[in-house]
């Protein structure tokens, strides 16, 4: 039968336990800000005599939905810092993780390939909120991704207490 020499319960646990450091939710918090001031920049102009330009917000709906989902997960991220046993949710930091790399491919797009040239029947050329935002988004990609590789919930406490109950094997 395997022993526990770790506590589980009490004081003794609370002084021994692991908690995530929470360096790469501040990191991507920082890319997810940057890429919501990244959203008020100017994403695309058009050339010529009567040029114009258009800002993430103005370019594309989907430019400020994703900077607005990053506050949201902003929020979520510094709440489960505050409030969670290991000061992270798994769960949580991969859903940031996933929106953050959407973040820097709907920046990368801006970058390459502005989108709705077609319907617009214009020349568009990339301008700096696109870039802001590609370094917004791949801060807020890899930072969760950092964070993601913190101890996270009950997993240390769960696989001792399985292998403890565990006699037979």
């Amino acid at each position: 039968m395997a022993t526990n020499t770790r506590p589980t319960s009490g004081a003794d646990a609370l002084a021994q336990e692991n908690r995530a450091q929470p360096t790469g939710a501040y990191v991507a918090i920082a890319g997810i800000a940057i890429f919501v001031v990244a959203t008020f920049l100017d994403w695309v102009s058009t050339p010529g005599a009567e040029a114009t330009s258009a800002s993430g917000y103005e370019a594309d709906t989907v430019v400020p939905f994703t900077a607005f989902v990053g506050i949201g997960l902003a929020v979520a991220l510094l709440y489960a810092l505050q409030r969670a046993r290991r000061r992270q949710h798994r769960g949580l930091t991969l859903t940031t993780m996933a929106i953050g790399v959407a973040a820097v491919l709907l920046s990368l797009g801006y970058v390459f390939d502005p989108p709705g040239a077609f319907e617009r029947g214009a020349d568009l050329q990339t301008e700096l909120g696109a870039w802001v935002g590609l370094v917004g988004g791949i801060l807020w990609a890899v930072g969760a991704g950092l964070f993601s590789k913190e101890v996270e919930g009950d997993d240390y406490h769960r696989s001792l207490d399985h292998k403890a109950t565990d006699t037979g094997r």
